[in-house]
Protein backbone atom coordinates (compact mmCIF):
# COMPACT_ATOMS: atom_id res chain seq x y z
CA UNK A 1 0.00 0.00 0.00
CA UNK A 2 1.61 3.26 -1.12
CA UNK A 3 0.39 6.78 -1.65
CA UNK A 4 -2.70 6.54 0.58
CA UNK A 5 -4.15 9.92 1.56
CA UNK A 6 -4.98 9.85 5.27
CA UNK A 7 -6.80 12.06 7.78
CA UNK A 8 -6.00 11.56 11.48
CA UNK A 9 -8.55 12.34 14.19
CA UNK A 10 -6.84 12.22 17.60
CA UNK A 11 -6.97 14.67 20.51
CA UNK A 12 -3.59 13.72 22.01
CA UNK A 13 -1.07 15.93 20.19
CA UNK A 14 1.80 13.59 21.07
CA UNK A 15 0.06 10.48 19.75
CA UNK A 16 -1.29 12.36 16.71
CA UNK A 17 2.10 13.68 15.66
CA UNK A 18 3.81 10.35 16.32
CA UNK A 19 1.23 8.55 14.20
CA UNK A 20 1.60 11.12 11.42
CA UNK A 21 5.37 10.65 11.42
CA UNK A 22 5.02 6.86 11.29
CA UNK A 23 2.64 7.07 8.34
CA UNK A 24 4.84 9.56 6.49
CA UNK A 25 7.86 7.30 6.99
CA UNK A 26 5.81 4.47 5.47
CA UNK A 27 5.19 6.54 2.34
CA UNK A 28 1.66 7.79 3.03
CA UNK A 29 0.30 11.32 2.71
CA UNK A 30 -1.28 12.72 5.89
CA UNK A 31 -3.51 15.38 4.33
CA UNK A 32 -5.10 16.64 7.58
CA UNK A 33 -4.98 16.23 11.35
CA UNK A 34 -7.89 17.00 13.68
CA UNK A 35 -8.05 17.27 17.45
CA UNK A 36 -11.82 16.94 17.89
CA UNK A 37 -14.77 15.25 16.19
CA UNK A 38 -16.26 18.31 14.40
CA UNK A 39 -12.83 19.23 13.02
CA UNK A 40 -12.41 15.67 11.79
CA UNK A 41 -15.69 15.77 9.87
CA UNK A 42 -14.68 19.08 8.28
CA UNK A 43 -11.24 17.72 7.38
CA UNK A 44 -12.73 14.70 5.62
CA UNK A 45 -15.19 16.90 3.71
CA UNK A 46 -12.42 19.28 2.65
CA UNK A 47 -9.74 16.75 1.67
CA UNK A 48 -11.70 13.63 0.53
CA UNK A 49 -9.03 11.21 1.83
CA UNK A 50 -8.71 7.50 1.12
CA UNK A 51 -8.54 6.59 4.80
CA UNK A 52 -9.47 8.16 8.14
CA UNK A 53 -7.87 7.03 11.40
CA UNK A 54 -10.12 8.08 14.27
CA UNK A 55 -9.88 7.85 18.06
CA UNK A 56 -13.20 6.68 19.50
CA UNK A 57 -12.99 9.08 22.49
CA UNK A 58 -12.52 12.65 21.30
CA UNK A 59 -13.64 16.15 22.26
CA UNK A 60 -16.01 17.79 22.73
CA UNK A 61 -17.65 15.17 24.97
CA UNK A 62 -14.76 12.70 25.36
CA UNK A 63 -17.20 9.79 25.14
CA UNK A 64 -17.88 8.17 21.75
CA UNK A 65 -17.57 11.36 19.67
CA UNK A 66 -15.05 9.77 17.33
CA UNK A 67 -17.27 6.77 16.65
CA UNK A 68 -20.25 9.01 15.94
CA UNK A 69 -18.11 11.14 13.63
CA UNK A 70 -17.02 7.95 11.86
CA UNK A 71 -20.63 7.02 11.17
CA UNK A 72 -21.28 10.55 9.91
CA UNK A 73 -18.39 10.56 7.45
CA UNK A 74 -19.19 7.00 6.35
CA UNK A 75 -22.69 8.13 5.43
CA UNK A 76 -21.29 11.02 3.39
CA UNK A 77 -18.30 9.14 1.95
CA UNK A 78 -19.24 5.43 1.62
CA UNK A 79 -15.95 4.53 -0.08
CA UNK A 80 -13.84 6.01 2.73
CA UNK A 81 -11.72 3.55 4.68
CA UNK A 82 -12.15 4.02 8.44
CA UNK A 83 -9.93 2.73 11.21
CA UNK A 84 -11.16 3.34 14.76
CA UNK A 85 -8.59 3.42 17.55
CA UNK A 86 -9.41 2.83 21.20
CA UNK A 87 -7.53 2.58 24.46
CA UNK A 88 -9.87 -0.16 25.68
CA UNK A 89 -12.16 -2.73 24.05
CA UNK A 90 -15.56 -1.18 23.28
CA UNK A 91 -17.20 -3.71 21.00
CA UNK A 92 -20.52 -1.92 20.43
CA UNK A 93 -18.98 0.36 17.81
CA UNK A 94 -17.49 -2.38 15.64
CA UNK A 95 -20.82 -4.05 14.83
CA UNK A 96 -22.43 -1.01 13.21
CA UNK A 97 -19.56 -0.10 10.88
CA UNK A 98 -17.92 -3.38 9.94
CA UNK A 99 -20.84 -4.67 7.89
CA UNK A 100 -20.15 -2.08 5.20
CA UNK A 101 -16.48 -3.05 4.90
CA UNK A 102 -13.49 -0.72 4.57
CA UNK A 103 -13.37 -0.71 8.37
CA UNK A 104 -10.86 -1.47 11.08
CA UNK A 105 -11.04 -1.40 14.86
CA UNK A 106 -7.69 -1.56 16.66
CA UNK A 107 -6.46 -0.94 20.17
CA UNK A 108 -3.93 1.87 20.38
CA UNK A 109 -1.26 -0.49 21.66
CA UNK A 110 -1.41 -2.21 18.26
CA UNK A 111 0.26 0.84 16.69
CA UNK A 112 3.46 -0.19 18.47
CA UNK A 113 3.58 -3.32 16.31
CA UNK A 114 4.28 -1.24 13.22
CA UNK A 115 4.20 -4.04 10.64
CA UNK A 116 0.85 -5.40 11.85
CA UNK A 117 -0.59 -1.90 12.11
CA UNK A 118 0.43 -0.94 8.59
CA UNK A 119 -0.86 -4.28 7.30
CA UNK A 120 -4.24 -3.57 8.92
CA UNK A 121 -4.34 -0.14 7.26
CA UNK A 122 -3.49 -1.76 3.92
CA UNK A 123 -6.39 -4.20 4.25
CA UNK A 124 -8.87 -1.45 5.12
CA UNK A 125 -7.67 0.90 2.37
CA UNK A 126 -8.02 -1.98 -0.12
CA UNK A 127 -11.68 -2.44 0.83
CA UNK A 128 -11.38 -5.09 3.51
CA UNK A 129 -11.67 -5.10 7.28
CA UNK A 130 -9.38 -5.55 10.27
CA UNK A 131 -10.43 -6.18 13.85
CA UNK A 132 -8.02 -6.21 16.75
CA UNK A 133 -7.46 -9.73 18.15
CA UNK A 134 -8.57 -8.54 21.60
CA UNK A 135 -11.79 -7.14 20.16
CA UNK A 136 -12.44 -10.43 18.37
CA UNK A 137 -11.67 -12.37 21.54
CA UNK A 138 -14.16 -10.29 23.49
CA UNK A 139 -16.85 -10.77 20.85
CA UNK A 140 -16.34 -14.52 20.57
CA UNK A 141 -15.67 -15.07 24.26
CA UNK A 142 -19.01 -13.57 25.28
CA UNK A 143 -21.04 -16.02 23.16
CA UNK A 144 -21.06 -19.81 23.18
CA UNK A 145 -20.72 -20.53 19.44
CA UNK A 146 -21.68 -24.03 20.43
CA UNK A 147 -21.99 -25.23 16.86
CA UNK A 148 -18.29 -24.68 16.13
CA UNK A 149 -15.38 -26.89 17.07
CA UNK A 150 -12.41 -25.49 18.98
CA UNK A 151 -10.35 -25.36 15.78
CA UNK A 152 -13.16 -23.62 13.89
CA UNK A 153 -13.32 -20.99 16.64
CA UNK A 154 -9.60 -20.37 16.17
CA UNK A 155 -10.05 -20.03 12.42
CA UNK A 156 -13.08 -17.76 12.89
CA UNK A 157 -11.11 -15.51 15.24
CA UNK A 158 -8.32 -15.10 12.68
CA UNK A 159 -10.86 -14.55 9.90
CA UNK A 160 -12.39 -11.73 11.90
CA UNK A 161 -8.99 -10.09 12.24
CA UNK A 162 -9.04 -9.87 8.44
CA UNK A 163 -6.44 -12.55 7.74
CA UNK A 164 -6.43 -14.54 4.50
CA UNK A 165 -6.53 -18.34 4.34
CA UNK A 166 -2.79 -18.30 3.71
CA UNK A 167 -2.22 -16.13 6.78
CA UNK A 168 -4.43 -18.37 8.91
CA UNK A 169 -2.63 -21.47 7.69
CA UNK A 170 0.73 -19.98 8.65
CA UNK A 171 -0.50 -18.90 12.07
CA UNK A 172 -2.05 -22.27 12.94
CA UNK A 173 0.51 -24.46 11.12
CA UNK A 174 -2.14 -25.92 8.84
CA UNK A 175 -2.32 -26.43 5.09
CA UNK A 176 -4.29 -23.89 3.10
CA UNK A 177 -6.66 -26.62 1.95
CA UNK A 178 -7.40 -27.54 5.58
CA UNK A 179 -8.17 -23.89 6.36
CA UNK A 180 -10.48 -23.71 3.34
CA UNK A 181 -12.34 -26.73 4.70
CA UNK A 182 -12.72 -25.11 8.11
CA UNK A 183 -13.92 -21.84 6.56
CA UNK A 184 -16.53 -23.66 4.51
CA UNK A 185 -17.73 -25.51 7.60
CA UNK A 186 -17.95 -22.27 9.59
CA UNK A 187 -19.99 -20.54 6.91
CA UNK A 188 -22.36 -23.50 6.71
CA UNK A 189 -22.81 -23.78 10.48
CA UNK A 190 -23.49 -20.05 10.83
CA UNK A 191 -25.97 -20.20 7.96
CA UNK A 192 -24.24 -17.57 5.84
CA UNK A 193 -25.38 -17.55 2.19
CA UNK A 194 -22.95 -17.44 -0.69
CA UNK A 195 -22.03 -13.95 -1.80
CA UNK A 196 -19.30 -11.32 -1.96
CA UNK A 197 -16.28 -12.71 -0.14
CA UNK A 198 -14.78 -9.26 0.39
CA UNK A 199 -16.65 -8.60 3.66
CA UNK A 200 -18.20 -12.02 4.29
CA UNK A 201 -15.29 -13.40 6.32
CA UNK A 202 -15.45 -10.68 8.97
CA UNK A 203 -19.24 -10.71 8.91
CA UNK A 204 -19.14 -14.40 9.79
CA UNK A 205 -18.53 -13.35 13.38
CA UNK A 206 -20.80 -10.31 13.44
CA UNK A 207 -23.82 -11.82 11.65
CA UNK A 208 -23.89 -14.61 14.21
CA UNK A 209 -23.60 -12.21 17.17
CA UNK A 210 -26.39 -9.99 15.82
CA UNK A 211 -28.95 -12.77 15.67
Amino acid sequence: MTGVRIVIGEDSALFREGLAALLADAGHDVVAKAGDAPALVRAVDETAPDLAIIDIRMPPDHTDDGARAARQVRAAWPELGIVLLSQHVETRHSVDLVSSGRFGYLLKDRVLDVDDFLDALRRVAAGGSALDPEVVGRLIGSHPLAALSAREREVLSLMAEGRTNVGIARRLWLTERTVETHVGSIMAKLGLPAGDENHRRVQAVLVYLNR
